[in-house]
């Protein structure tokens, strides 16, 4: 008796692992919260852009969609994938064991929590913006739902949460209510062609993907079609939009985004003579180019919707 209370002791006494703050920085991915960020931006701009007054409050929808609502899902995601990633990134900081137990989970509650209280400081229309983002993201890597097991599922909502949700909730912010009609559609166009970059994207993990069951488009489709699946995908929104900026007396802004486009049609020429190869340089050139068209498109409607605002 006196050596198990003994021993009872010892591991009770034993130091709790707390991870460090750069390995919970590592784990809610910094690099993704550009996206989130910058499509937030588009939308403030298509609002017509925030009084000075008005400036701390864009600023934390800014930290709303980025480092808490994209951080959060970047958590929910590793928590979900520890298995996966064990072997496509094994250095990863959940299945490296620098964050140990139960840590990974607990964050990510956290952080769901952090981000719906800001959300809810920021209006009605923000915080049930943020309410659908969150669900997503959770549906997106939780069981039973889990999203990410279809490519077509799991694409269109990264999609979602990473362009058109954080577009809408700048527009919003500015707007103080449901954005214009027009900015809607203009989120919802990037939406859909973001759906090519994140097939893109899941190119990294195809290995790994097929050996635990995720049916990403690479997975389902092979590299080389999911690949001109992508390129499609990507195109064929930014064409409706050049047609729209035409539609609404935005010549300037039109040819802006079509200039960008045909550069695009450039790159994706190499991309697809080696699709798994070059996917990673063409998020780093094409989609830059996409998402600079995307400003365009903001700058273009926001005098229009200042004019029916008036």
């Amino acid at each position: 008796m006196p050596g198990g209370i003994g021993r009872a002791h010892a591991a009770g006494s034993r130091p709790v692992r707390v991870p460090s703050p750069r390995t919970v920085l590592e784990l809610l991915k910094p690099i993704t919260w550009f996206a989130p960020m910058w499509a937030f931006g588009c939308g403030v701009v298509s609002a017509g852009g925030p009084a000075w007054s008005s400036l701390p409050v864009v600023l934390l929808g800014v930290l709303l969609a980025g480092p808490l609502v994209c951080g959060m899902s970047q958590a929910v995601n590793d928590w979900f994938d520890r298995h996966v990633d064990a072997i496509n990134e094994p250095d990863r900081p959940i299945p490296s064991g620098r964050i140990p137990g139960r840590w990974g989970l607990g964050i990510a509650l956290a952080w769901t929590a952090l981000s719906l209280a800001v959300a809810a400081a920021l209006g009605a229309f923000v915080f049930w913006a943020a309410v659908l983002g969150v669900a997503i993201a959770w549906a997106y890597s939780a069981p039973p739902v889990r999203l990410k097991r279809d490519g077509w599922l799991s694409a269109t909502a990264c999609a979602a949460c990473y362009e058109g949700l954080p577009w809408i909730t700048g527009a919003a912010i500015v707007a103080a209510g449901a954005p214009d009609g027009r900015i809607f559609a203009l989120a919802g166009l990037y939406s859909l062609g973001a759906v090519g970059i994140m097939t893109l994207n899941d190119f990294k993990a195809v290995e790994g993907d097929a050996r635990m069951g995720i049916r990403s488009l690479p997975v389902q489709l092979g590299t080389d079609a999911a690949a001109r699946l992508a390129c499609v995908v990507m195109a064929a929104p930014q064409l409706v939009v050049i047609a729209l900026l035409l539609t609404w007396g935005r010549p300037v802004h039109a040819a802006t985004v079509g200039l960008l486009l045909v550069v695009q049609f450039g790159l994706m020429l190499r991309l697809l003579a080696d699709p798994r190869g070059r996917a990673p340089w063409y998020n780093a050139t094409g989609t830059s180019l996409y998402v600079l068209g995307m400003l365009a498109s903001a700058f273009a409607v926001a005098p229009l919707v200042a004019g029916a605002a008036r």
